[in-house]
C-alpha cells in the first residue's frame, strides 16, 4: 500500500497528539490533551491539504490564544464582581468591575467578528463553513463524553 503525503502528515499528527496526550498527567494538563484531540479531529473533518494545513494552523492557534486570553479576562472580571458584591463594595467599585467585564466581553465579540475573515484568507469558503460545524461537533462530543464517563472518574477541575 502506497501512502501519499497527506496520509503521512495525518499519521504524524495523530502520533504527535497521542504522545502529547500520553504525557498529560491525570491531574495535569487536560487542556493540552483536549487541544491535541481537537487538532486531530479538525484535520480529519476539514480534510486539509498539506498546503492548507501549513497556512491554517498558525492562524487557528493565534485565534485560540486570543480567546484564551480574553476568556481569562472575562473569568477574572466575573470573580471580582462576585467578590465585590459579596463584600458589599461601593457602587463605584462594582461599576468599575462591571466595565472591566463588559470590555472583556466586547473583545470576545471582536475576535468572533474577525475569525471568519481571517480563516477565509487561508481556506476556501466551504472549509471555513465546515470548520464552524466541526468545532461544534467536537464540542458536543466532549460534552457527551463528560456526561457518560464511568463512575468514579473525576471530571477536569475547570469544567462545571
Amino acid at each position: 500500500m502506497r501512502l501519499n503525503m497527506k496520509s503521512l502528515i495525518l499519521a504524524a499528527l495523530v502520533l504527535i497528539c497521542a504522545a502529547i496526550s500520553a504525557g498529560a498527567s491525570e491531574k495535569g494538563d487536560w487542556k493540552q490533551k483536549m487541544m491535541s484531540e481537537k487538532i486531530a479531529f479538525l484535520t480529519v473533518e476539514l480534510n486539509l491539504t498539506p498546503e492548507e494545513a501549513q497556512a491554517f494552523w498558525p492562524v487557528y492557534n493565534q485565534i485560540c490564544a486570543e480567546f484564551d486570553t480574553v476568556m481569562g479576562e472575562i473569568f477574572k472580571a466575573q470573580r471580582a464582581m462576585s467578590k465585590a458584591i459579596g463584600e458589599n463594595k461601593s457602587e463605584a467599585e462594582i461599576s468599575a468591575l462591571l466595565d472591566r467585564y463588559l470590555s472583556a466581553q466586547q473583545k470576545q465579540r471582536e475576535i468572533n467578528a474577525s475569525m471568519a475573515e481571517r480563516y477565509r484568507k487561508v481556506l476556501p469558503e466551504s472549509k471555513v463553513a465546515k470548520l464552524y460545524i466541526s468545532e461544534e461537533k467536537f464540542r458536543r462530543q466532549c460534552i457527551h463524553r463528560m456526561h457518560n464517563r464511568p463512575e468514579g472518574v473525576k471530571k477536569p477541575q475547570n469544567c462545571k
